[in-house]
Parts: C-alpha cells; sequence; structure tokens
C-alpha cells in the first residue's frame, strides 16, 4: 500500500457534478477497488476548480484506469467534468 495525492483541475461550474459522482454508490464501489476509503483526505480550491485527495492505495493499476479513462464508471464523466489530473506518490522524510 502506498500514500498518493491526485490533484485534479476541473472544467468550470464542474465541481457539483464531480462531487456528486465522486458520492454516488458506482463511484464509491470503483474507489474501494483503487484504495481504503476510510484513510481518504479530500480538499478543495476556493474556487472549486481543483481537487485534492490523499489516499491510502492498494491498487495503483485501478487507480491509473480510474483516473485516466480507461474504467467504463469514471469515464462519462470524466470526459464532462475533468481538464487534466496529477498523480503523486507520497514518501516520508
Amino acid at each position: 500500500m502506498k500514500d498518493m495525492l491526485v490533484v485534479g483541475r476541473l472544467k468550470e461550474g464542474k465541481f457539483e457534478k464531480f462531487m456528486g459522482f465522486m458520492q454516488s454508490e458506482e463511484a464509491m464501489e470503483e474507489r474501494r477497488k483503487i484504495a481504503d476509503l476510510s484513510k481518504t483526505l479530500a480538499s478543495v480550491s476556493p474556487d472549486k476548480s481543483v481537487v485534492m485527495f490523499k489516499i491510502y492505495v492498494h491498487n495503483e493499476v485501478a487507480l491509473q484506469a480510474f483516473m485516466n479513462g480507461s474504467n467504463p464508471v469514471s469515464k462519462p464523466v470524466w470526459d464532462e467534468v475533468m481538464l487534466n489530473y496529477e498523480i503523486f506518490e507520497l514518501n516520508k522524510v
């Protein structure tokens, strides 16, 4: 398992659509395949254009699929709401 940070930049006015999806049962099921949801920390920028998630990942391949649009559950929403994203591996110093 790895601590990772995902930073997503959203299209203008798409924060509510994004959050609605992320809290839906189908998204929660997919997210459980990726990470321990009880250890997820989320944040959003004041203008709601950037979201950040610190997650404890147990399946990096599933994370990549969820974010890059090859996951059939996330792809339709990502096409509508996401400008781009970055994934960082976190290491304690």
